[in-house]
């Protein structure tokens, strides 16, 4: 499966950094994964494949545990997607357009909670080492 992380601004602090690396190497194994960079929602658009499976997060988006995202998101891409990518969209400080939230085919939240864009960064990344480590039943999630 290929999986990119599309967001608006670049990763500066470098303890986020280093979170990210992290989990970018554990994913390696796992899935053909990539972060896309944009200077705003526009040129993310712009740069989506055109047959791409977007989803976003938002706050406007369906709160999920982490075994819902593995099997409704990651499971069903793994083996419905037809190998078209898989874009994770994070937006900028202001969240997403409408017409983002219209291209997405399911919005994705984190909770209620207002989280800064470039922690969200690390937390997806997270998230979808964990999702596919619970598709692989790896011991690494524990209920």
């Amino acid at each position: 499966m290929k999986v990119i992380l599309a967001v608006v601004g670049r990763l500066k602090d470098s303890y986020l950094v280093e979170a990210e690396e992290e989990y970018r190497k554990r994913l390696r194994p796992l899935c053909t994964f990539s972060v896309s960079e944009h200077k705003d929602e526009a040129a993310l658009l712009a740069a989506l494949p055109a047959n791409a499976h977007l989803y976003a997060f938002d706050e406007r988006g369906a709160s999920m545990t982490s075994i819902a995202f593995a099997n409704e998101v990651l499971s069903a891409e793994q083996q419905h997607g037809g190998g078209a990518p898989v874009v994770f969209a994070i937006g900028g400080a202001d969240g997403h357009s409408d017409v983002l939230r219209k291209r997405a085919k399911k919005l994705i939240s984190f909770g209620q909670l207002t989280i800064a864009h470039r922690l969200v960064r690390v937390l997806v990344i997270e998230q979808l080492y964990r999702g596919l480590s619970i598709l692989r039943g790896s011991p690494y999630h524990r209920e």
